[in-house]
């Protein structure tokens, strides 16, 4: 290895149903290697065609592959419904170390508004949501911050659990495909652009919550299914989105605004990462001009958001 290529090089492997192309993933079932050609979106992880399609692969053909599996991750697993057999969830572990560490901040962070005596219920008494929470005036104010914190604060242990088992799972789902750095960037320009969302739409009501970091990680769902030339609806991810939308709009209380600019950055950012749909979000290399593209997006929702505060007063 020459000392300009990247590490990454050395732990591709060659993906089981085109020997000539190199990848980094793999089905999150079957575990074999699998190529952008191949993946299919499935409810937790790429998978392979054969997996997507219920077909477990056979001795022979895992044989064929020319190389050992890998041990099979943890998973929670139940019985099929109608069936004796088993379908597993990957459980957060050693792929998603900072799905992981996100899930247990908003945890603490609840744990804190308990502590300052907040309802458990409503989440409200304390003064964590008061003081990290985002609405114009403050944010006009000069406390930029809030753009970030307010996607740690929850209004209550139903609020919290809805959102960190989505969290749970579309996380999960992001770091595996794409790593972990370009999932946390994914995450940020979500959280940033839905507090910029929701500033645009309801600026002096106050938003928390990590939905609009969660509707991101859909957005940059969306964005690997159209790289696999997938249907919207064929891996899921458009009806789960769907449905979310749905109760976005048809539920009062619930920010709109976070919820849609969140979509939007998770979404945008999955894109520059593609190198503006040239590429793919997980191997396209991570060059100045994709890296100054991500510095300006994350910019733009503290821009827009400064600029929709002081708007509103």
């Amino acid at each position: 290895m020459t000392p300009e290529q990247p590490l990454e090089e050395d732990l591709a492997t060659r993906c089981y149903r085109h020997p000539g192309r190199e990848t980094l993933v793999r089905c999150s079932s079957c575990e074999r290697p699998i190529c952008t050609a191949c993946m299919v979106a499935g409810p937790v992880g790429m998978r392979c065609p054969d997996c997507a399609r219920g077909r477990a692969p056979s001795a022979a053909a895992e044989a064929g592959s020319g190389e050992a599996r890998r041990p099979t991750p943890r998973t929670w697993s139940w019985p099929r419904a109608g069936g004796s057999g088993r379908s597993g969830l990957r459980m957060p572990g050693g792929g998603s170390t900072a799905t992981t560490v996100l899930i247990a901040v908003n945890v603490l962070v609840f744990l804190a508004q308990l502590a300052q005596g907040a309802s458990i219920g409503r989440g409200g008494g304390g003064g964590i949501i008061a003081d990290g929470g985002v609405r114009a005036f403050e944010v006009a104010d000069g406390e930029w911050w809030r753009l970030v914190t307010a996607g740690f604060i929850h209004a209550g242990i139903v609020h919290l659990l809805f959102n960190m088992f989505a969290l749970w799972i579309l996380g999960g789902m992001v770091e595996e495909a794409v790593g972990t750095p370009r999932m946390l960037l994914i995450y940020t320009a979500a959280v940033l652009w839905g507090s910029a969302g929701a500033l645009l739409l309801s600026p002096n009501a106050i938003t928390v919550g990590a939905s609009g970091g969660v509707f991101g990680l859909m957005g940059a769902l969306l964005v690997l299914s159209r790289q696999r030339g997938m249907e919207m609806f064929a891996g899921g991810i458009g009806g789960l989105l769907l449905i979310n939308l749905l109760i976005t709009f048809a539920i009062p209380g619930i920010s709109v605004g976070g919820h849609l600019g969140g979509l939007a950055g998770g979404a945008a950012a999955a894109f520059v990462l593609s190198r503006f749909g040239r590429g793919h979000v997980a191997y396209s290399r991570f060059t100045m001009p994709i890296a100054a593209a991500s510095g300006l997006l994350l910019a733009a929702a503290v821009v827009t958001a400064l600029a929709a505060s002081r708007g509103a007063l």
